[in-house]
């Protein structure tokens, strides 16, 4: 009779199984501290503080405690019109800066794309407006739009096109001056994420669709365009974002004039508080810009939800 015999050498287990078996591994928060702390410090808890003076009649200089006062500064913004006016301001300043800006870096990725003599030159000259900061640029464009010595005004007179016009405070000319530097200034960022995008389609795909007889605006439409999209939207997203929330740039050019025209909702919660001492004024209308901001968010990340499923179904 044969003797089988039992191994008794143990079983293998599958990899991983141990680890799954102990948990998380609650290590990991330690390294992430470091990252965690400041946004908490710096972002986080300044956020909760803004919203809880909100509900507050905070102001500077009174000798009596800060009172609880409920949603009253709130009501009282519903009927402010002049800050719905700069509300209305702002928001034409976004998108009309933030459309021209995508269309204008577009362009320039495209043609940065290109196989050019001096490319990388071109790609260096292309960033300089995003290494600048905002104070420079706001003072450098001054001295351009200046109405005597302005090198604009200098070149219309060359052309025999007038005497020159004071841009930053003409009633008419003022917003769409600022925006014309806006879109200066934050169109560099634009190309590079557009430039990383378009580097990061294949090639092989343009020269099939050349084979296949596809004209250059075919080739962009069904190949560049689809590979651009996702880095379009997030990029464009962020952008109106951004732009509704700018500050140093309107702040240094005009100061939110002349009469207002350029008195973005930034500029009139900086005044409120620190012109006017009005911190729970200024609270609650930063409460009111964040909750406009979270609303373009959540509208942004169902439309890339929406992308993601639709990509996903059709693949």
């Amino acid at each position: 009779m044969a003797l089988v015999t039992e191994s008794r050498t143990p079983a293998r287990r599958a990899p991983g199984t141990e680890r799954g078996r102990r948990g998380p591994d609650h290590g990991a928060w330690f390294l992430v501290l470091p990252a965690l702390i400041p946004i908490l410090v710096l972002s986080v808890g300044p956020l909760l503080y803004g919203i809880l003076l909100a509900f507050t009649d905070a102001q500077s200089g009174r000798t009596e405690p800060t009172r609880w006062i409920g949603t009253l500064n709130f009501q009282d913004l519903l009927h402010d019109t002049l800050f719905w006016e700069s509300f209305r301001i702002g928001l034409v300043w976004a998108v009309g800066v933030t459309v021209p800006q995508f269309l204008l870096a577009l362009g320039l990725a495209l043609l940065l794309n290109q196989n050019l003599r001096l490319r990388w030159l071109a790609r260096a000259l292309a960033i300089i407006p995003w290494a600048m900061p905002e104070v420079v640029v706001g003072v450098m464009w001054r001295l351009v739009y200046n109405t005597d010595a302005g090198i604009l005004n200098e070149t219309l007179r060359d052309l025999g096109l007038g005497n020159g016009h004071d841009w930053l405070s003409g009633l008419g000319t003022a917003l769409p001056a600022v925006i014309v530097v806006g879109v200066w200034a934050g169109m560099p960022q634009t190309t590079v994420a557009l430039l990383a995008g378009l580097q990061n389609t294949p090639r092989e795909l343009h020269e099939a669709a050349a084979v296949d007889g596809a004209g250059a605006w075919r080739r962009f439409r069904t190949v560049t365009w689809p590979a651009l999209r996702p880095i379009a939207l997030a990029i464009t997203a962020l952008n109106l974002i951004w732009n509704f929330n700018s500050f140093a740039l309107v702040y240094v050019l005009t100061n939110g004039g002349p009469g207002g025209r350029t008195r973005l909702p930034m500029l009139f919660a900086y005044e409120e508080a620190f012109r006017y001492g009005q911190f729970g004024y200024a609270a609650a209308m930063g409460c009111v810009m964040v909750a406009a901001i979270s609303v373009l968010l959540a509208v942004f990340l169902a439309g890339r939800l929406k992308f993601g499923l639709k990509g996903g179904d059709e693949a």
